[in-house]
């Protein structure tokens, strides 16, 4: 199983990934955390974020992703994930992966912001750390149309959001068998 956790940065996707696999480690159910930020600062230092840089970036953790479902690992991807077609893409290419929209309104996460990351994004263009290509401010973010699960972070609690999705991935684990 695949869960492709994706939405704006800061809306709680790490923190809730983080959470997820504690829950599953405690329930004898083995997982695996590929975060966006982590894997791309230490395997793909190359790939910028560029709109095709993005993309490559998505299609590597969903390959590395592929490779742990396949051994029974629930395998938690974390990472914006902005483009509803690499998204797409994944999901055709991996039957067990499954879209959960992490949503937070952009004027919570710009009163958040954990990485100072919108600051950037919102000083004048002519500023010299001006970040030009952060998702949901100067970069476009294709919100999920029909998630398989989708979380607010803003209206639940972490605790709340980790239960409902630790109850998908659980449900969703559970063999169908046809009659």
């Amino acid at each position: 199983m695949i869960i492709l956790l994706c939405g704006l940065s800061g809306a709680g996707k790490t923190t809730l990934a983080r959470n997820i696999k504690r829950k599953l480690d405690t329930s004898a159910t083995r997982a695996e955390i590929i975060d966006g930020d982590e894997y791309r600062s230490n395997l793909f230092k190359e790939l910028s974020f560029t709109r095709q840089d993005r993309f490559e970036n998505i299609r590597r953790l969903g390959f590395i992703a592929g490779k742990f479902s396949k051994h029974g690992i629930v395998t938690i991807i974390s990472a914006i994930n902005p483009y509803a077609q690499v998204r797409n893409e994944l999901l055709e290419c991996y039957p067990e992966a499954y879209t959960v929209y992490v949503d937070c309104p952009i004027n919570v996460l710009i009163s958040r912001d954990t990485k100072g990351l919108y600051t950037k994004a919102l000083l004048p263009d002519e500023h010299p750390d001006k970040i030009s290509n952060l998702t949901g401010i100067n970069d476009q973010f294709d919100v999920p149309h029909n998630p398989d699960l989708y979380i607010n972070t803003h209206l639940n609690s972490v605790e709340e959001c980790s239960n409902i999705l630790y109850d998908f991935i659980i449900n969703a684990k559970k063999p169908v068998y046809e009659h």
